[in-house]
């Protein structure tokens, strides 16, 4: 018997239980992990709200957690008992003591990495990786647009641009929030919630617009984002945090410059052995100290409605994580 979140309907933090499970045996090519960190993600508040519709209820919830190798499938080579690993990615039930989950999903973690920074920054990790690496492949002193520069992906969305020499500006909240992204790596700031962000990309871009716009906002910020592209630019809208892009015009793209737009997931991108190649840049990228994963906040497993509280509520900064 073990403990894990569940939820019976889809709802606000409240649909949230903490409750008593069986873990299953792992299939052929399962593995099954003890957990010992727990990572939390907006995506998490999608499943439970009914957003993205979860396979079926009562649900687990959680894709992102790191701990050791509890018991494996009969057909699995890479891992064995003991190992230390980390994933991100399904089934949903990371909120839980154990974990069962493909083989597949998984990837070896050294040492050099903590079990609550991978599970910290898996998701998010791997997010920037494929955003910088892969839909677009940054260049030094390239001046881009990166929405909520003080949040989980955009704390360490800072620090990698400032590794590539890259010039990223940050929209946030607050100043404490733009200090924060300075801090971090952020060449500017500016603060939306008094200031023209449109308007202030012009400045500081001297007219000509970002190549590139990273929107993980979504809803609210779709129509600015695309304002800040230059011609032949591309759009990155990879996540909804205010609610989803819809009714798209795609007469806009052409009366703003001919621009691109991309709707990119993880799953496309970690897919077979891309997966651990991305991770390991990404655990390499933190044990050279250019990546810091800051994680702000640590709830008990049995907290994790009041960890999404805040988390919808946009008080927390850095990483959280759920601990078992």
């Amino acid at each position: 018997m073990a403990k894990r979140i569940q939820f019976s309907s889809n709802g606000g933090p409240e649909v949230l239980e903490f409750v008593d499970y069986t873990p299953a045996e792992p299939g052929p090519q399962q593995v099954r992990v003890r957990n010992e960190a727990i990572g939390l993600n907006y995506i998490d508040t999608y499943f439970r709200s009914g957003l993205y519709p979860a396979p079926s209820l009562p649900s687990g919830l959680g894709t992102e957690g790191a701990g050791v190798v509890d018991a494996v499938g009969s057909e699995v080579s890479g891992f064995k008992v003991g190992d230390r690993v980390a994933y991100a990615g399904g089934p949903l039930g990371a909120y839980s003591q154990l974990h069962v989950l493909p083989a597949s999903n998984l990837v070896h973690l050294p040492e050099a990495v903590s079990f609550e920074q991978a599970a910290a920054v898996m998701l998010k990790g791997l997010t920037v990786q494929y955003l910088f690496r892969q839909t677009y492949e940054l260049q030094a002193d390239e001046i881009i647009l990166f929405h909520a520069a003080a949040g989980g992906v955009g704390s360490l969305a800072c620090q990698w641009a400032r590794a590539l020499g890259v010039r990223l500006i940050g929209t946030v909240s607050s100043p404490e929030k733009a200090a924060r992204a300075k801090q971090l790596g952020a060449w500017e700031t500016i603060d939306y919630s008094h200031e023209n962000v449109a308007q202030r990309v012009l400045e500081l871009t001297a007219g000509k617009k970002c190549p590139v716009v990273y929107d993980g906002v979504g809803k609210d910020t779709w129509e600015t984002s695309l304002d800040c592209v230059e011609p032949r630019g591309l759009l990155v809208s990879f996540g909804n945090a205010s609610g989803a892009v819809s009714g798209v015009n795609l007469g806009v793209l052409a009366q703003k410059g001919s621009l691109y737009v991309t709707r990119p997931t993880l799953a496309t991108y970690a897919v077979g052995p891309a997966l651990q190649a991305m991770a390991d840049e990404v655990f390499e990228m933190i044990a050279s100290g250019k990546l810091v994963v800051d994680i702000s906040q640590r709830y008990p497993l049995a907290d994790a409605a009041k960890a999404h509280t805040e988390l919808s509520g946009r008080r927390t900064v850095g990483s959280t994580v759920l601990v078992p």
